[in-house]
């Protein structure tokens, strides 16, 4: 019978052009080496797509098979199943192991054969299910493990000037796809025909932008009606009508990082008590935005745009947080929640964070100026403020269409 292997190198072809250069991951992964260093930490065991996007280059398709960089003091390797075949070794900087599935826990064995055992483990524990922390215990025999996501978080929230080049190129494909949905708005469109031209105009300049580039994960919410009261409501085929309020959400995704553009428009016309709920909704935007500098925290800029609504007898219909960190993030895979403004995050920007804006009110239906109302843009936090790098325009002068 022959003999069927574990694990196995399948380097099938050349690296591929990355998102970054080597020498930006070789500085992730030496920052992430100098955090083990200080916990203690003999071999890092990351698992999320998120980290094995941030230190490897390679965003992985799990479909229910685990992944994994493995970090040690002289090794760097991405842990891939076979079905991938030679794509993890082609998108990853560093080394790759394949594992196979023709005996369960293959991954582990990858794994260990690179983190060894008897070490001390980090790992992500709010990513690690219960069932595999157990298999990695049982496999890697650690010292002990220690959650190391937290810090992992803290490095990811400061963006190097190679990253913000690409999140401020991600912003200008959002603000395209902004035009493209203005300009699709009609009385009698569908949101999902709405929601189309948008995503299509955006792969269309990804592609054009980042000829190198895998392209995966590029999408629109756009809302209307009743469906404006929650953000992240999915795209329907209902049929715009005069008066609407709409909600234009685009969401580029390139190698693995997100950006956003989200603005309320009006189909047509805007009742009085709807512009004055938008119109309260942008100056707390603009005022939010004001507040943004290093040296302020999260829960300082929070509390001041909690003040400034509740002042005009709004802030009750505040639904979440003022805004959050950008980077490798999406709506099924990560997120940087140290740098989010809420009441509970004591935070303090520094130059080089990336944050949103965007506050939202939300009007029940029934009630004069019902819907739901948000702004969003994306600021790089500089030596003494802000950078705004969204462009498409906000408020009821431009917004008003079809």
């Amino acid at each position: 019978m022959t003999s069927r292997p574990d694990m196995y190198r399948f380097h099938n072809g050349e690296k591929a052009a990355l998102p970054f250069a080597v020498a930006e991951y070789e500085t992730r992964v030496a920052g992430l080496r100098r955090l083990m260093d200080d916990m203690g930490v003999g071999a890092a065991v990351l698992t999320s797509m998120h980290n094995v996007a941030y230190y490897s280059g390679f965003l992985y398709c799990a479909f229910g098979r685990p992944y994994a960089v493995v970090v040690t003091e002289t090794e760097c390797v991405t842990i891939s199943a076979g079905i991938d075949a030679g794509q993890p070794w082609r998108r990853s900087w560093c080394d790759n192991i394949t594992y196979t599935d023709w005996q369960r826990d293959n991954f582990w064995r990858a794994v260990a054969s690179v983190a060894g055992e008897d070490q001390i483990i980090g790992y992500e524990g709010d990513h690690l299910t219960l069932q595999q922390r157990d298999k990695m215990e049982d496999f890697l025999d650690p010292i002990t493990m220690m959650d190391i996501a937290p810090a992992t978080m803290r490095q990811r929230m400061m963006k190097s000037p190679d990253e913000i080049t690409l999140i401020r190129a991600c912003a200008r494909v959002a603000d395209l796809g902004g035009y493209a949905i203005r300009d699709a708005v009609q009385v009698g469109a569908r949101e999902i025909d709405v929601a189309m031209a948008g995503r299509n105009a955006m792969e269309a300049e990804i592609a054009k932008t980042f000829p190198d580039a895998e392209y995966r994960d590029t999408w629109v919410w756009f809302q209307s009606g009743i469906n404006t009261d929650g953000a992240h409501n999915p795209v329907t085929a209902r049929q715009l009508q005069r008066g609407d309020i709409l909600s234009l959400n685009t969401f580029p995704m390139i190698s693995g990082y997100y950006t956003a553009l989200e603005r309320t428009l009006f189909v047509g016309e805007v009742d009085d008590a709807s512009r004055r709920i938008w119109e309260a909704n942008v100056a707390a935007h603009e005022y939010g935005m004001s507040l943004l500098k290093p040296g302020v925290s999260c829960a300082a800029v929070t509390q001041q745009i909690n003040t400034f609504l509740e002042e005009r007898d709004l802030l009750q219909y505040r639904t979440f947080g003022y805004g959050h960190s950008f980077g490798i993030l999406s709506h099924y895979y990560g997120r940087e929640a140290g740098l989010e403004l809420r009441e509970d995050i004591d935070t303090v920007l520094e130059p080089g964070m990336v944050i949103s804006m965007e506050p939202m009110l939300t009007i029940g239906e029934g009630n004069p100026g019902a819907g739901g109302y948000r702004e969003h843009d994306i600021l790089v936090i500089t030596e003494d403020g802000n950078e705004n790098i969204t462009g498409y325009p906000y408020g009821p002068d431009f917004n008003v269409v079809g």
